[in-house]
């Protein structure tokens, strides 16, 4: 099999895609000869709306040898333990999905059958009840996790909101610090092999020609390497996923910030809100055949309390993936891989798994044609995972004051997701595929949230005394109740990272 040997890497875009890519390979790199360049042109702006995370990203900076409180500090940071869902169910209505667990689970069986078996004797509690995580994001309390919990009650995650640009500055100080080079400037033109159609180097404007084995495409929507170079194809999911555009605009923020993201539902797509230590992040993401661009800006500035602190900012965008990800010796990392709207914030850590590929891929200085495939595979896996959990919010909305709510809950899905759903609806059963990001109790939180409970619940549970069972859910209950009363509040926590020492 050919080896292709790795020297010289040029990262094509800067932001927060380019330079996490550029910090990690740097750390990976270390103790090797190849070459990291980064160009990136100070006239051409990044997206920059992404300020929500998922638990994946203090794992990453944390191999960096960043510690959360240094994070925090310089980025603004507030805590994140799950995202409140807002009038999805129906007007009123709203639900948690917290990273953490639901209750403990006994004998190899899940937790919720026990309680769906007391919820069918008439038991009132909810599934939210025996969550900690939950609980402390709804009573605006937080404590970092034990490290060695003493039960499974006391096991949940947390991320992080924060500044997405100055996270990119982190990364790139951390980058160049470990001999990343940095060109600004535009590209003017790409040179590729006149056989192979391998990118070959790169025409600036600055008159320099910037020679590479491996290019790594962080471009954004331009996709500049991997589509407008290499017309690599695109998979279109807008048959699932309707929204097209989203406006963005950042607020003053009014009063104390939540340790959660707020998504509401409006009448044709859902509105987020992000807080931060200084400001708050909004936006809506919309389809476009069912309300205008001025009336969503109008939508979203209305549903705004504090003043806002600049322009909306709109975008255009189509749900989907690049049909390869790494197309001959150039990779696709972050928008220029493929978006999909951040209903669950996953825009940063598909980038993140993007970047452990790579690393696995590298684990010797030069790539195969196996190295591709595999790369490949997987990305199209973890896409494909995201979008289903994505569509499964849309599918079981019970939204019926609009139009494309309806659409949404009448439309066929995927075959992945209906086994997925038919399997949790018949007997409580979550499916866990290969490569996904999302874990069975987030999945059980949207079923659960959305009003999708199983028709019956597994047989073992049975074998429990009920008064037992009802007694050790009281105490569970109880529990993390307790748990959540001795924790500090939110702002609390704020105030004590901005301390000195």
């Amino acid at each position: 099999m050919i080896r292709h040997t790795l020297k010289q890497l040029v990262i094509v875009g800067g932001g927060t895609a380019g330079w996490m890519t550029a910090a990690r390979l740097a750390r990976h790199f270390r103790k090797t000869d190849i070459r990291i360049t980064l160009v990136e042109s100070s006239d051409i702006g990044t997206v920059g709306v992404g300020e929500a995370t998922i638990p994946t990203l203090r794992q990453f900076y944390a191999d960096l040898g960043m510690t959360d409180k240094e994070v925090m500090r310089a980025t603004q940071a507030t805590v994140k333990l799950g995202i409140q869902f807002e009038q999805w169910r129906e007007p009123g209505s709203d639900f948690i999905h917290p990273f953490g667990v639901f209750g403990q689970k006994a004998n190899g069986i899940d937790f919720h059958h026990y309680w769906l078996k007391l919820r069918q004797r008439g038991d009132t509690s909810e599934l939210a009840d025996y969550s900690l995580g939950l609980q402390l994001a709804r009573h605006h309390r937080f404590t970092p996790p034990s490290l060695q919990p003493p039960s499974e009650l006391s096991v949940f995650d947390w991320a992080l909101h924060f500044d997405a640009a100055a996270f990119g500055r982190l990364m790139r100080d951390y980058a160049e610090r470990h001999g990343v080079e940095r060109l600004d400037a535009r590209i003017e033109s790409v040179k590729q092999h006149p056989e192979t159609g391998n990118i070959e180097a790169l025409y600036l404007d600055s008159g320099n020609l910037v020679g590479g084995d491996l290019f790594i495409d962080c471009s954004g929507f331009r996709a500049l390497l991997i589509e407008q170079t290499l017309n690599t194809g695109y998979c279109d999911w807008s048959e699932w996923l309707h929204c097209d555009r989203a406006v963005a605009v950042q607020s003053e923020r009014f009063g104390e910030a939540p340790p959660y993201t707020v998504s509401r539902a409006q009448t044709a797509g859902w509105q987020w809100r992000i807080p931060l230590q200084t400001r708050q992040g909004n936006g809506y993401v919309y389809c476009s055949d069912q309300v205008s661009d001025d009336e969503a800006t109008s939508t979203l500035v209305d549903h705004i309390d504090g003043p806002l602190l600049n322009d909306p900012k709109p975008f255009r965008f189509t749900a989907g993936r690049r049909r390869r990800a790494w197309n001959r010796n150039c990779i696709a990392v972050g928008l220029s891989a493929g978006f999909l709207e951040p209903l669950e914030s996953t825009s940063i850590a598909l980038v993140e798994t993007a970047i452990h590929k790579i690393r696995r891929a590298f684990q010797k200085p030069w790539y195969t044609q196996a190295d591709i495939d595999r790369f490949n595979e997987d990305t199209a896996l973890e896409y494909e995972r995201v979008r289903d959990f994505i569509i499964l919010h849309y599918k079981l909305n019970g939204r019926t004051d609009s139009p494309f709510w309806e659409r949404c809950r009448a439309m066929p899905i995927p075959d992945t997701l209906r086994e997925k759903v038919e399997a949790f609806r018949a007997q409580g059963e979550l499916l866990r595929y290969r490569a996904e990001i999302f874990g069975p109790a987030s999945w059980l939180a949207i079923y659960s949230g959305l009003g999708l409970l199983p028709e019956r619940y597994h047989p073992g549970v049975d074998r429990l005394d009920f008064q037992y069972l009802k007694d050790a859910l009281i105490a569970m209950r109880q529990s993390v109740a307790d748990a959540v009363a001795q924790a500090q509040t939110h702002n609390d926590y704020l105030q004590s990272l901005n301390r000195t020492g």
